[in-house]
């Protein structure tokens, strides 16, 4: 089995001229995401190369309380992150999803690193960030299409939920079949690629543990473990995302307090 291959700089910048190829087909198609573009593979540059320098430092370091504290600012980028994609006002949003995102990563976590993986300790920064990272930037996308789906579904029937509400129905009632549409259409991905795993796909952490020199044997089951896990994070955090909202986001009449926010 070889160890790790290392990849130089020139290596990197000659592989970068294939970006050439998406620009061209956004001059082409006259797409306008040359700009955003641009902006993302800076911003990806400087982060990645900032992260990487943090976390050998918090590997390193390996302290309990570091890591939680850094566990929290993935929480409350992410929760940001979410916010902004699905155009919700941040201010009465972050907070029900920062609650929703710690309700469904740290049981999960503590139960992969105490039961499952047992790093030593347990939680060991080697461990916890990386696997945190997976599980918070699968949910991250869960949360954005659950909520973008329910707003949209309950824009759309409008009329529905109006009737079931002037009938009498608890707010609850009258949001189930939005958020039933919305578990559906944000779970969907995931299911999918559960179903094709292995078949059609090699996983980014099954590919990365291949290509640091781990037995396929053992790269296959850490996969399995957080697809499972990814899976169940991303059922606790959309329901109990959708919950709150729907709990806390409509007055006593039905109105809802918070709207998506319109470009214009």
């Amino acid at each position: 089995m070889q160890q790790v291959i290392d990849i130089s700089w020139w290596q990197i910048a000659l592989f970068a001229t294939t970006l050439l190829i998406p620009y061209a087909i956004n001059n082409y198609y006259k797409l306008e995401i040359g700009k955003d573009a641009t902006v993302g593979l800076i911003r990806m540059a400087i982060q990645l190369a900032l992260v990487g320098l943090y976390l050998e430092y918090l590997f390193y370091l390996d302290s309990f309380a570091v890591n939680l504290v850094w566990l929290l600012v993935m929480i409350i980028v992410g929760a940001n992150a979410i916010a902004a994609k699905s155009k919700l006002p941040k201010r009465p949003v972050v907070s029900f999803l920062v609650f929703a995102l710690c309700i469904g990563l740290f049981p999960i976590l503590a139960l992969l690193c105490l039961v499952t993986v047992q790093p030593d300790p347990f939680y060991s920064a080697q461990y916890a960030i990386p696997l945190s990272g997976m599980l918070l930037g699968n949910s991250l996308g869960g949360n954005i299409v659950a909520l973008q789906n329910f707003y949209s579904a309950l824009e759309n029937r409008w009329s529905e939920y109006q009737a079931s509400i002037a009938l009498g129905a608890p707010i609850s009632i009258a949001t189930l079949p939005f958020v039933r549409v919305s578990l559906q259409k944000s779970l969907a991905p995931i299911l999918a690629t559960m179903a094709t795993t292995g078949l059609v796909s090699l996983p980014g952490m099954m590919t990365g543990q291949i290509l640091g020199g781990a037995s396929p044997v053992v790269a296959v089951k850490y996969q399995l473990v957080i697809m499972m896990a990814i899976w169940v994070m991303m059922s606790i955090s959309i329901v109990v995302c959708l919950n709150l909202v729907v709990y806390r986001g409509f007055d006593a009449s039905g109105k809802p307090k918070i709207r998506p926010q319109t470009s214009g």
